[in-house]
């Protein structure tokens, strides 16, 4: 894909796209050609508030650009409102970035359940609510590009962040299921875990960080797979300060043991160090792939 990558005639939606990741996807977006729907609620990093400026604001600079914008203030639980948004003004949806976010961070200890349920509710519920909504159209029209935001915590875990590592986790499994059930519709979903400045990483990264972690260097990989001639599909990227990088499972070759007789806790004990030899590692990449030792252990033919 060496071709300069353009959206004419394409409809992006993204959301949170007021500022920070979502703004930088946006303006990019619009000077190559997509008509854009920026989704902002207008809210602060913990869920509070919601307010028209910050979307207003990026749609502005869109159409000073010569760019086409909508802006869209929706609350991303309310996703077929957001997809109605770009139906209405222009008749269909060809990819569909879900980046907006919020935190509420604590220890396990101290996280209140409206801790946990806000954190759910837009990172998880809203990218359900969204893709769902905009699923059937893109299956109709055999063709639609889905990129999802985790994070490194997501991927790895963090001190303080365990409602946001589950369901920046889920989010992954839960692109993988599209990617399987898009293909045969032109569908690809793919999901980035990115390292930028922005509201959400403003209170937990030192200034002289933020100030060269620029979302400008996370939105060139979001372009390039939601391109026309993009065909992956079910991945997983970090990417940030100018680095992109792909990840997958690793898996040790393990400890097998006769499904015949009795296994004991001693037993796999004795074999834990070859459990966890990560020597001539191998690398499932599909339900099949991770079941093909367990058959083959069973003596089934896969």
């Amino acid at each position: 894909m060496s071709e300069k990558i353009r959206f004419d005639d394409r409809v992006v939606v993204i959301t949170g796209a007021g500022a920070g990741l979502g703004r930088s996807h946006a303006l990019d977006f619009a000077s190559r050609g997509a008509k854009v729907v920026v989704n902002d609620l207008g809210g602060g990093i913990h869920g509070e508030g919601q307010g028209s400026e910050a979307a207003d604001l990026v749609v502005a600079e869109i159409t000073a650009a010569g760019g086409e914008a909508v802006a869209n203030y929706d609350s991303v639980e309310n996703g077929e409102a957001i997809i109605r948004t770009a139906l209405d003004n222009f008749d269909r949806v060809d990819v569909v970035v879900n980046n907006a976010g919020i935190l509420r961070d604590s220890s396990f200890a101290k996280m209140t359940d409206e801790d946990w349920d806000l954190i759910y509710r837009v990172h998880a519920l809203g990218a359900y609510k969204i893709t769902k909504a905009a699923w059937p159209v893109m299956q109709q029209q055999g063709y639609g590009r889905i990129v999802n935001t985790t994070s490194a915590a997501g991927i790895y875990g963090n001190f303080g962040q365990a409602n946001y590592s589950f369901v920046k986790r889920g989010l992954i499994g839960f692109t993988n299921t599209l990617a399987l059930e898009g293909a045969k519709k032109g569908i690809t979903a793919n999901t980035i875990a990115p390292v930028a400045g922005s509201r959400l990483t403003e209170t937990i990264l030192p200034e002289e960080v933020l100030k060269v972690l620029k979302p400008e260097l996370v939105t060139p990989l979001v372009v390039r797979l939601c391109a026309q001639q993009n065909e992956e599909s079910g991945a997983l990227f970090e990417v940030g300060a100018g680095w992109v990088a792909k990840l997958r499972w690793e898996r040790t070759r393990g400890a097998l043991f006769d499904p015949n007789a009795e296994l004991t806790a001693e037993a796999v004990d004795a074999a834990w160090d070859q459990i966890g030899d990560f020597t001539d590692a191998e690398h499932p990449a599909s339900v099949g792939d991770a079941f093909k030792v367990v058959y083959a252990n069973l003596g089934i033919k896969f």
